[in-house]
């Protein structure tokens, strides 16, 4: 279980990253790159990392199901997630 600081750090990027999306783009396409150094640093999305919904993990993220490949298996045996199963033969 991540920090919850982590947790709230994450959500305050995502925050900034929409806030200054059309700003930035507006200044790369102009090649403002000076104005792009003073915007913070956080409203970069490189500097976004993808965790788990549920726990925080940010390694081992499932893109499709946007939580950890832990709670995804723990999850799926369950039948927590619909079309998924456990595969055997």
């Amino acid at each position: 279980m991540a920090k919850e600081s982590m947790k709230a750090r994450e959500v305050k990027r995502a925050k900034l990253i929409a806030k200054y999306a059309e700003k930035r783009a507006r200044m790369k396409a102009a090649g403002d790159y000076e104005g792009l150094q003073k915007l913070p640093k956080n409203s970069s999305p490189v500097r976004y990392h993808n965790r788990c919904k549920l726990t925080g993990r940010p390694k081992g993220y499932m893109r499709q199901f946007g939580i950890s490949r832990i709670c995804f298996r723990e999850m799926a045996a369950t039948g927590l997630i619909p079309g998924i199963r456990k595969a055997s033969w």
